[in-house]
């Protein structure tokens, strides 16, 4: 649960009593919306808010104190509210600031009841802007406190906190080296670092040795071993191999549990195909679905763009091809990937069956894992990202799974997606230099996405429109 802190803002010669009227609409707003917040002590300042500079001191303090305990702040404008107090209270609050202005109302526009909000929030962003503080806006420049609108501002930016916060600090395990063919997975840690992104690395050998030590005794594997059997058709699986995958499973785990982390990445073939005769899609498939965000071909920069979608979404997210075109439809496309598409993202439980393309090249029982199914029909959000000259560059679009079919000979897990001017955003990847991979979320976060990279993450964000 996303947590704000709550600040009002306040000036001496403006009507004061609508700070008292803002505090309960506030909080009562936040709930609703599903989030928690803390609120400095009502008797610290004159009715809790700041119109000095010392005010917002207090209130810096307060944040001080409560560092960790808050995910973003929200700046509630009651009136025309004193800049400077502002800027002293929120100038090192670390997290993302949404500042909000209160609607003046026709009938109360005398020097009693005026607010000037609309007016002070100018003020505010204006001096933040000059001292390089970020911020965000409500797409409105004033909104109700009670009303639908500031509902949908409030999801909004409690999207854009939880990738803020997904993101700052996040380690990726990266659990073999990239393949050799694969030369598009290529990434830059150190300007990962430079964003607070460490990548950690285990090789595979050691992920191997672990499986193999993972007692099949234990109370552990036997759930697991209960939840694979729940979670995908695995009436072909042999049991060896099924046991193999649970091996692995419980050994992510403890990969993610030892870095503290819930982000990696797996090289995925061909020595899990060689060494252990499986292949883990299922495995990256059923992680997703359990809040640890997996990738695969060893591509971090998707695991690390997976990780914001399922901050934004608070669901299962996958990583998929731009794989095929859909006949003659312009805006249509196949996304696609072997096996490793989350069970709750698609139309109904999938099957655990043998990968074709080992089945072909190394024979049969050496590639057992692929999760084959069909995406669901949903809204989607699709994003990417790379390093380029010490950058991390990023791009996010919107659009949906259709409900169009596959031919059932189709291999992997596939799914039609729609995406409006889909030639030209295919021309711009191209151009400039992404991957085949593509990450992908249900429902539209792109609004909260650019606004976390661009606004507090410092990514560059290239447009594909």
């Amino acid at each position: 649960m996303v947590t704000f802190a709550l600040f009002y803002g306040n000036r001496a010669f403006m009507p004061e009593e609508v700070i008292d009227e803002a505090r309960p609409q506030l909080e009562a707003a936040v709930r609703k919306a599903g989030c928690d917040f803390i609120s400095m002590d009502v008797s610290l300042t004159d009715r809790g808010a700041a119109k000095t500079v010392a005010e917002g001191q207090t209130y810096a303090n307060f944040l001080k104190r409560n560092e960790g305990k808050f995910d973003g702040v929200i700046a509630c404008l009651a009136n025309f509210s004193d800049e400077s107090a502002a800027q002293k209270a929120l100038a090192e609050c670390g997290v993302p600031i949404l500042i909000q202005a209160a609607p003046d109302e026709i009938g109360k526009m005398d020097f009693t009841n005026r607010r000037d909000a609309f007016c002070g929030k100018l003020a505010i962003t204006d001096l933040f802007y000059q001292c390089s503080i970020p911020f965000s806006l409500t797409q409105s420049h004033v909104v109700a406190l009670e009303s639908g609108e500031f509902q949908e501002e409030l999801r909004r930016f409690a999207a854009v906190c939880r990738v803020v916060k997904g993101l700052r600090k996040l380690t990726i395990a990266a659990i073999g080296a990239r393949t050799s063919a694969f030369k598009t997975m290529r990434f830059d840690e150190l300007t990962a670092q430079k964003y607070g992104i460490t990548v950690e690395t285990l090789d595979l050998s050691d992920f191997f040795l672990r499986m193999k030590s993972v007692d099949v005794s234990s109370p552990e594997f036997a759930e697991r071993l209960q939840y694979y059997n729940n979670y995908a058709n695995c009436a072909n699986v042999p049991r060896n191999t099924l046991v193999k995958m649970v091996r692995a499973s419980v050994t992510a785990d403890k990969i993610a549990a030892e870095l503290g982390t819930d982000c990696m990445t797996i090289r995925c073939w061909d020595e899990f195909q060689r060494e252990m005769q499986i292949s883990v899609c299922t495995l990256i498939s059923e992680l997703n679905d359990r809040g640890i965000v997996a990738a695969c071909e060893l591509d971090i920069a998707n695991a690390m763009s997976m990780k914001a979608l399922a901050c934004a979404s608070e669901d299962a997210v996958t990583c998929l091809d731009f794989n095929n075109n859909y006949g003659d439809d312009k805006d249509k496309c196949v996304l696609f990937h072997c096996g490793p598409v989350p069970s709750s993202l698609m139309l109904e439980k999938g099957e655990i069956i043998q990968h074709k393309m080992f089945q072909k090249t190394m024979g049969d029982d050496v590639s057992w894992g692929v999760n084959e199914g069909h995406i669901k029909p949903m809204p989607i959000t699709l994003a990417s990202a790379k390093t380029d000259n010490g950058k991390i560059v990023a791009y996010v679009t919107e659009g949906k799974i259709t409900d169009d079919r596959i031919e059932q000979e189709f291999f992997g897990t596939g799914g039609v997606a729609q995406i409006a001017n889909l030639q030209k955003k295919l021309y711009t990847i191209a151009k400039t230099g992404y991957r085949h991979h593509v990450s992908v979320a249900s429902g539209h976060h792109m609004d909260a996405m650019l606004e976390a990279y661009q606004t507090y993450l410092g990514f560059e964000v290239l447009s594909l429109d």
